[in-house]
């Protein structure tokens, strides 16, 4: 088997994999594996992931778009989605495992979450299509996109399932905030509070990009291209 099509079916594994979460099948498998499930999950999420990786840098290069002036994308949104991936884990949010008593409070999105409720996935969003971008090939279109469309319908699907878990806190919390970036802010439903999210957080977020553009050609073999 060639490494592309490799790629391909390690993708749609991975994809398969993650979304199952947010099917009825999870709950049966829970149930019959108990704690077990959580460490098999895991452990074929990382497989899958290990073998796209392996797939991708084996694949070879189909050129669609690819421009030298497009390299430099990533150095431009990946600011951006550092701050909002440092954001997402260093702030409390309800739309993480164990945290739904969050909604009960006076202001349930605060801080970046008036920007959108879900700042770690926008991150890993802007990620992937950066890198979409900047490369511009079928192996990274493939690899990056799978990356892409989890994040962006692992929004959605988050969304689906705290809404029927959690009921009237959930629909409180999600009229004032939103998942599309500024969107809530823009429709006059939240403000822009730059001072709740925190600027260690920020910088959090700027030193990690400094850190991944430093460390990028060691770990990956490629100058400045994220």
């Amino acid at each position: 088997m060639n490494p592309m099509t490799q790629l391909v079916l390690a993708t749609i594994t991975f994809l398969a994999t993650h979304y199952l979460s947010s099917t009825a099948l999870r709950a049966t498998l829970v149930k019959t594996l108990g704690n077990a499930y959580l460490a098999m999950y895991s452990l074929l999420a990382f497989a899958t992931l290990g073998w796209m990786i392996w797939a991708y840098y084996r694949a070879p290069f189909f050129n669609l778009w690819y421009a030298v002036e497009l390299r430099y994308v990533p150095l431009i949104v990946m600011p951006f989605a550092m701050v909002l991936f440092a954001c997402g884990l260093l702030s409390r949010n309800p739309t993480l495992v164990g945290q739904a008593r969050l909604l009960k409070a006076e202001q349930p999105a605060r801080g970046i979450l008036r920007i959108t409720r879900h700042p770690l996935m926008w991150g890993f969003a802007l990620w992937a299509a950066s890198h979409i971008v900047a490369r511009g090939d079928v192996a990274s279109v493939i690899f990056f996109g799978g990356f892409l469309t989890l994040a962006l319908s692992g929004t959605v699907l988050i969304d689906r399932r705290k809404a029927a878990a959690l009921g009237d806190d959930w629909r409180r919390f999600a009229a004032v905030t939103s998942n599309l970036p500024f969107a809530a802010i823009a429709a006059g439903e939240n403000r822009l509070d730059p001072g709740e999210i925190g600027w260690w957080k920020v910088v959090a977020g700027l030193a990690l990009y400094g850190a991944l553009l430093w460390l990028h050609p060691v770990l990956f073999g490629a100058h400045s291209r994220f």
